[in-house]
């Protein structure tokens, strides 16, 4: 693959619910009362893996209000203690899509993405990647990962299912999302139950019938 991937990264419940995995306050738009549905299956090899993909990153590709979350804790994670998810964040560039304009983002290597975050994430994937294997990770950032998922923009999806229906709040792939075909490359089942997902898309669903020629 020619340029740098775009990979996305994220939790789900089992009915698709994205919505504040990681606290009560996360973000509880539309009245949703779940926050922080995540915590109890948190377990070892979860954080492995999450480290691992992080260790991946060539930079960081945000929605407005991940990065919010994300700036507010990992700059202050103190230096000594310092986790791959802390070093990679704080050290490499994240571009945030906003439709505020001229946002001040302060955490270090931070942009903003213009008015057409299409064009500019097309752009930045065609930049050869600064070390092997080097990604663009979209971490949550529902809106702007559906945005990107019409564009074709995903190279790979790895998602978090949880084995929790929560019955409410905003879901990965609402209705009216781009209709896509995935092949499964990577599946792996954490001692909590997590099951971990790697699908990369696969061209456009193709459709038959299981019903017996006339």
């Amino acid at each position: 693959m020619m340029g740098t991937p775009v990979t996305l990264h994220t939790f789900l419940s089992l009915d698709g619910v994205m919505q504040a995995p990681g606290g009560p306050d996360e973000d509880t738009s539309g009245g949703f009362p779940h926050g922080g549905w995540t915590f109890p299956y948190a377990d070892e090899q979860f954080g492995e893996v999450v480290a691992n993909w992080f260790r991946a990153g060539e930079g960081y590709l945000l929605g407005r209000r991940t990065y919010d979350i994300f700036a507010s804790y990992w700059p202050n994670v103190p230096d000594p203690e310092e986790p791959p998810v802390a070093q990679m964040l704080n050290s490499l560039p994240k571009y945030v899509a906003s439709r505020t304009p001229e946002l001040r983002l302060e955490w270090r290597n931070s942009a903003q993405l213009g008015a057409d975050v299409v064009a500019e994430v097309a752009t930045l994937k065609q930049r050869e990647p600064q070390r092997p294997g080097g990604e663009l990770q979209i971490h949550g950032s529902g809106d702007f990962a559906q945005t990107l998922h019409g564009a074709g923009l995903i190279d790979e999806y790895r998602l978090f299912i949880y084995p929790v229906v929560l019955g409410t709040g905003k879901r990965l792939f609402p209705e009216g999302s781009t209709p896509t075909a995935m092949k499964l490359v990577n599946s792996t089942v954490t001692a909590s139950g997590i099951t971990i997902q790697t699908y990369r898309p696969a061209g456009k669903p193709t459709y038959g019938s299981f019903a017996a020629d006339a």
